[in-house]
């Protein structure tokens, strides 16, 4: 909660002079390193509000509140799943006004993940399947990114973008005294990070 506040008091400039805008998209999640557990990546969708300096100001400034949607397929021997990953993410970014049409930006992603689920079922076993539950244990809650992306604004408040992000935190954490003393199997042998591709649109309230 600490860093959720000092994240909010750093952004807080942006925010008294931003223009407010909605956005929703699609992410597209791969996970390093991951070799031990053979994963892909996946798949999921992401919807949020974004407060954002004037297009025709040639550098400013954006802060995102995103719910993301997240995670990994994985297989191991005969069990294959997915695992879902769900956070609230708070983007803040630099931007370079290319005229008002056209942004670069880079900057820093903090996000908290909020939910964690597993699916998995047993290929030599047909019929056997199941969800693993409190498997928030594995992970660590908060992650850190840096990012960057591009942006257009062909019309009025219409905008379309894509974006990376590069995680600098773990994903696993050290599972809590009350977790399984073996982990299940799409917790991979080695420390990996979880990368993000998104593809967005949305619509920027004012002129």
């Amino acid at each position: 909660m600490k860093k959720l506040l000092l994240f909010l008091l750093i952004a807080s400039p942006c925010l008294v002079i931003a223009q407010i805008g909605l956005k929703a998209g699609w992410n597209y999640t791969n996970v390093t390193s991951v070799s031990s557990i053979n994963s892909q990546a996946s798949s999921g969708f992401n919807v949020g509000a974004f407060f954002t300096t004037p297009y025709n100001k040639i550098i400013g400034n954006k802060t995102e509140l995103v719910y993301s949607k997240q995670g990994y397929d994985y297989s191991t021997g005969s069990v294959t799943g997915k695992v879902n990953l769900q956070y609230i993410m708070l983007p803040s970014f630099f931007c370079i006004n290319i005229t008002k049409f056209f942004q670069i930006y880079v900057g820093e992603e903090m996000a908290y993940l909020i939910n964690a689920t597993a699916d998995s079922s047993n290929s030599s076993m047909p019929g056997m399947s199941g969800q693993y539950n409190q498997i928030l244990n594995y992970y660590n809650r908060f992650q850190f990114a840096l990012g960057g992306g591009v942006e257009v604004h062909p019309i009025m408040g219409l905008l379309v973008g894509a974006r990376i992000n590069f995680s600098l935190t773990n994903l696993y954490s050290v599972p809590s005294s009350n977790s399984p003393s073996e982990p299940p199997s799409f917790v991979p042998t080695v420390n990996v990070k979880s990368n993000l591709f998104q593809i967005y649109a949305g619509w920027k309230f004012g002129k």
